[in-house]
């Protein structure tokens, strides 16, 4: 049999399981949407069925995670899930190392996303990168000279919980996913026979992905949530910018789809709340490897631990 080393994410809304080759190529792909009723052990159920499966076709040499949330990596414990019971103080490399007696890597999903496009994504020309994930929540990781940047356990750049104000509005609370679903129904509610609604007229849950062709079709209200977004976005990577100064920020997730409209403001909105001394500012671009960022960097955080 050949060998594999098997890279997974887990997130808030999907589970991804991909193989690499001893080249550390990957070459399958295994996706599973996430049961937030089962949460944590549906989950655990989908990865343990996956590697027996894996186990009859391959050798496995190694497996690397990028999970979504605080880590203790040293450890191999989940410190906390924001988003799904049934984590929080989880041994997930102990559990693994049970089914497949293998070396075990631990690692925040936006750090392992951070590596993966620091060096085969849109950031693999520069020395300090700095990527934003926003999706189900915010977060973010920092690569230097190919390495992450680690702080003190439990983690680092948790840049979605940063303060937009003394109030105690945060990044993720503007900036991910779920906080554009719930601008875009507020709008629904207040017009329901508008654009946005009638875009949204089949969607529960998810909204936000109908925001890119409501702006396509020159709708106001979508135009105002981009604006905002974008400007409470780009003031909080202000912030980074300030601290670690690095050459490039990268924004991934499901909102980078939103593309150059974002990407742009971002930019604009970056440079418009930075010290003159640090202008004109890293350059701001869209993440390149989808939603492979993650998988990517585990798969590159395992062969830096055991290739």
């Amino acid at each position: 049999m050949q060998n594999c080393y098997i890279g997974i994410e887990i997130g808030g809304t999907k589970l991804q399981i991909v193989l690499a080759d001893d080249s550390f190529v990957i070459n399958r792909t295994f996706r599973f949407a996430v049961d937030r009723v089962l949460a944590a052990a549906g989950i655990r159920e989908h990865i343990a069925q996956t590697i027996t499966n894996i186990s009859k076709e391959y050798i496995i040499k190694g497996i690397s995670i990028g999970f979504g949330g605080p880590v203790d990596r040293q450890a191999g414990c989940i410190a906390k899930s924001h988003q799904l019971s049934g984590w929080d103080g989880f041994n997930i490399s102990g559990w693994l190392k049970q089914q497949v007696n293998v070396p075990v890597i631990l690692e925040n999903d936006a750090n392992a996303a951070a590596l993966g496009e620091a060096l085969k994504g849109a950031g693999r020309n520069y020395e300090h990168v700095f990527y934003v994930t926003l999706g189900s929540g915010a977060g973010a990781g920092m690569v230097i000279n190919g390495q992450i940047y680690h702080g003190t356990k439990p983690g680092e750049a948790e840049i979605g919980h940063i303060r937009l104000n003394r109030e105690g509005l945060t990044l993720e609370d503007s900036c991910s996913g779920w906080a554009v679903d719930k601008k875009i129904r507020t709008v629904i509610a207040q017009k329901p026979d508008g654009k946005l609604a009638q875009l949204c007229a089949d969607v529960n849950g998810g909204e936000a992905k109908m925001l890119l062709t409501a702006l396509e079709q020159g709708d106001a209200d979508a135009l105002k949530i981009l604006n905002d977004t974008a400007a409470d976005l780009g003031f909080g990577l202000s912030h980074a910018v300030h601290l670690f100064h690095p050459d490039i920020i990268v924004l991934g997730g499901g909102l980078s789809l939103l593309g150059e409209p974002l990407r742009v403001r971002v930019q604009n909105a970056i440079r418009a709340n930075t010290m003159i001394l640090f202008l004109p500012g890293p350059g701001v671009v869209i993440a390149e490897l989808g939603e492979l960022a993650v998988p990517v960097g585990a798969i590159e955080n395992l062969r830096r631990h055991i290739g």
